[in-house]
């Protein structure tokens, strides 16, 4: 699926109606200004998600990162550090 792209001056002379578009489809709108890319507007949901999915990335190639440096703790300790935080009200 490809983002629509519009100038800046379209955008803002019907900006509410593509607010609304926004709001009821997944995609973003790239916004031009002298015919060059210059913005993209999305909704704020799909901002959110598009955050979440970025952060769950770095995460995974952080964890990744010291599998390969060899950082690794067992389940078993790692689960036996946390209940003692819990009981001792860490």
């Amino acid at each position: 699926m490809s983002d629509p792209i519009i100038s800046l001056s379209d955008f803002k002379a019907d900006a509410s109606q593509w607010l609304k578009r926004l709001q009821d489809a997944s995609d973003a709108v790239v916004l031009t200004q002298n015919g060059r890319a210059s913005a993209v507007v999305q909704s704020f949901e799909s901002y959110q998600r598009q955050q979440q999915a970025l952060l769950m990335l770095k995460l995974v190639t952080q964890g990744e990162a010291d599998i390969r440096a060899g950082r690794l703790t067992a389940q078993e300790a790692v689960f036996a550090h946390l209940r003692e935080r819990i009981a001792t009200g860490e």
